[in-house]
């Protein structure tokens, strides 16, 4: 099968599965996310659990050693990574949803609602991220959850999908499509859900797979700082956090939840850049 006769999903994949590093960087994301959901159902120990094992160093029993107390590792790292991807995925849908529909408007409507939008979003790029939120979420210490850190992060990442989504409907609604959706009596709800947010949806994705790596970043900055996710429950921020004074004596509770972090970030850049190399317009495109 020739490429003109692909559709347009197929060549996206085929692009994508093109892209080695972003292959391999799904494969691995895949691995570390069962790992942190179906690992806690299968190892012995729960992150809560206290053991007999004291500062233990990695070994057949407790792979990623224990901690003062007696808490394996191995099952607090599963426990954090499953808090952090919750809340990175969070913050993505968020900042993606309220982003891509004000970008939508933004860009379809112009004029002085256009330039009043846009001077929101630009306050709000302005605005120190991590300072915002570590000031936002410390009025809540004490009783953080993670849906609440994630709806802090979630509201000042939105500006950055918004103008990525302004720019794409800038230029698609000059297009002919959408002038013949006009004259058909589509109204601009109609319009923007049905002929410019499908036609976007490729900046949409790439915008929302950025976000989650800014998520997963931006819950560790919080955690590390203490206004993050609280105890007794645990996030790979919190374990660096209570742990950086240990990396010279028991370095094994400050590396492996930094380099899952490190894992996670990279793998969904990664990832962005091949879905972003995937949907590139410049590629050739099925004529529907």
């Amino acid at each position: 099968m020739s490429d003109t006769e692909r559709t347009q999903t197929q060549l996206v994949l085929r692009r994508f599965f093109r892209h080695r590093a972003a292959v391999t960087s799904l494969i691995l994301l895949v691995m570390v996310t069962l790992f942190a959901f179906a690992g806690p159902l299968l190892w012995q120990y729960s992150y809560t659990d206290i053991t007999d094992d004291l500062s233990l160093p990695p070994s057949p029993g407790h792979p990623f050693g224990t901690d003062l107390i007696g808490h394996d590792t191995f099952a607090q790292v599963m426990r954090g990574t499953q808090q952090s991807i919750k809340i990175a995925l969070a913050i993505a849908l968020i900042g993606t949803v309220f982003g891509t529909l004000w970008g939508a408007i933004a860009g379809l409507y112009r004029g002085k609602l256009d330039f009043l939008m846009m001077r929101l979003v630009d306050i709000v790029l302005t605005l120190p991220l991590i300072a915002v939120a570590a000031a936002v979420a410390a009025q809540g210490v004490g009783q953080s959850q993670w849906w609440a850190i994630a709806v802090v992060l979630g509201a000042l990442t939105w500006p950055y999908v918004s103008r990525v989504v302004r720019s794409v409907v800038l230029s698609l609604r000059e297009q002919e499509f959408i002038e013949a959706a006009r004259a058909l009596g589509a109204g601009n709800v109609r319009i923007i859900l049905r002929h410019l947010l499908p036609n976007a949806l490729g900046a949409i994705i790439v915008s929302a797979t950025l976000a989650i790596a800014t998520g997963i970043l931006g819950e560790a900055a919080l955690s590390f700082l203490g206004v993050g996710v609280q105890a007794p429950d645990t996030s790979l921020g919190l374990l660096v956090s209570i742990n950086k004074d240990a990396v010279n004596t028991r370095p094994w509770l400050f590396y492996f939840p930094g380099l899952f972090i490190i894992a996670i970030a990279l793998t969904i850049n990664f990832i962005g850049d091949g879905l972003r190399d995937a949907f590139d317009p410049k590629q050739t495109r099925v004529r529907r």
